[in-house]
């Protein structure tokens, strides 16, 4: 038997080092080639990292939120024959991952601890089993030690109204997971009579290391503001009657081609309003001065995901009617949100789109997306009252918040492209006249 060791890959493009995701294996688990063993995350997309033989885990050398090195050990794999390193299969683990022998202590060993401020990926809390024993809430920790909890189980246990001294924790290092809380309010330790523990002193702190996409948004965010003099512009539509169409649309046609949200409409005022303003449409290569304007709509759409922002590109929205582009920017979206968009969709964008949809609130200011030199935002639709004919009557009615590159774009520019949206989105029977 020998050893054989799994590096962190070399996933090109530069990059020197990925964030751990998660496990898809444990110690004492055999494997298969090219069986899926974990996910990797770079500043672009979330990578899967296969079995290159059959084996069975060792150790683990990482574990999820931490930032590994291209080239770093990943996994230790005992295999038959030499494997890749010198050491024997009888060679014990090192002591900083996860050994066999602890796989197959009667009490399952953790995961190696991850530091206590990165909250990992994790899946929804696990029911308490009805026929299983409430576990006995743990005493009090000892005067000024903290429990380690994600800032989700954090929120929770603010909300249920638990001391999380007195929780026990299941997880790496003690971490106190969601299940914990659940076991808790099961075994009858839930928040105090009369709210007591809503008035309790807290003195809880959390170091948050800022790594992985987080740290890329930071830093894209940063560059964006530092190197762009950012203007925006806030106007106000009347959308009744594109809302009554999109309505229709979607009773007539919703059920065989999908249902249209505003987005697309949208989308599609903005490829029609393009055509007239290019200088618009373009990236902006400021160390080289020079402008890039694009015949192409590459539009990328603001998605939230639950690493941070991402920005996957639909690609020449120009080319889509409304059923396409709305397929197209659910599909995008939905790739990021999952970490599954390829690189190809997650760069290359001429121009973006954000919406927080219910919560858009009245106005906001987004950050160019750089190298861009626009950003169209969509705010929250109300019903309002409104004066048409000297008569008060209820409309619908929405903010479009858009921001410009002051560099490339001037004032007058922006306000007549935004107003252009604007006529098309407001009379949306133009948005099918070529």
């Amino acid at each position: 038997m020998g050893i054989y060791v799994i590096r962190v890959p070399d996933i090109g493009e530069g990059i020197a080092e990925v964030e751990l995701v998660s496990w898809h294996v444990q110690p004492g688990d055999s494997v298969t080639e090219d069986q899926h063993l974990a996910d990797v995350m770079t500043d672009k997309a979330t990578v899967e990292v296969p079995s290159p033989m059959h084996g069975r885990v060792l150790s683990l050398g990482g574990s999820p939120g931490q930032v590994m090195a291209v080239g770093a050990e990943l996994v230790r794999l005992e295999v038959d024959g030499e494997g890749n390193t010198s050491e024997s299969g009888a060679h014990k683990a090192p002591a900083a991952t996860h050994s066999v022998a602890q796989a197959a202590a009667p009490a399952p060993a953790a995961p190696m601890p991850a530091p206590a401020a990165v909250d990992a990926p994790r899946a929804a809390p696990a029911p308490v089993r009805s026929g299983a024993a409430p576990r006995a809430p743990a005493p009090a920790r000892k005067e000024g030690e903290r429990p380690l909890a994600s800032p989700a189980v954090r929120r929770r246990a603010l909300d249920l109204g638990i001391d999380l001294r007195r929780v026990h924790g299941s997880g790496p290092a003690g971490r106190i997971e969601h299940h914990d809380l659940d076991a808790w309010a099961a075994g009858g330790g839930q928040a105090q009579a009369g709210g007591g523990s809503q008035y309790m002193e807290r003195h809880g702190e959390e170091q948050v290391p800022v790594i992985g996409l987080r740290r890329k948004i930071a830093q894209k965010m940063q560059e964006a503001k530092r190197r762009i003099p950012h203007f925006s512009y806030v106007e106000e539509l009347d959308v009744t009657e594109l809302e009554q169409l999109r309505q229709r649309l979607n009773q007539i046609h919703g059920a065989a081609r999908g249902k249209l949200t505003l987005l697309p409409f949208l989308a599609r005022a903005m490829v029609l309003a393009l055509r007239d303003f290019p200088q618009i449409n373009a990236r902006y290569d400021d160390e080289a001065g020079q402008v890039t304007r694009y015949e192409a709509v590459h539009l990328g759409i603001a998605t939230q995901t639950d690493t941070g922002l991402m920005v996957p590109v639909l690609r020449h929205a120009e080319a889509l009617d409304l059923w396409a582009c709305a397929a197209g920017i659910a599909r995008v979206a939905e790739a990021a949100r999952t970490g599954r968009a390829p690189r190809e969709e997650l760069s290359g964008s001429t121009i973006t789109l954000t919406s927080l949809g219910a919560l858009g609130g009245i106005a906001s200011t987004p950050v160019i997306n750089h190298p861009e030199v626009a950003i169209v935002g969509v705010n929250r639709m109300v019903e309002r009252p409104m004066l048409r004919g000297g008569q008060v009557v209820a409309r619908q009615l929405m903010n479009l918040s858009s921001s410009f590159d002051h560099r490339v774009v001037d004032g007058m520019d922006a306000a007549r492209f935004i107003q252009a949206v604007r006529a098309l989105l407001e009379t949306p029977a133009l948005l099918f006249v070529e």
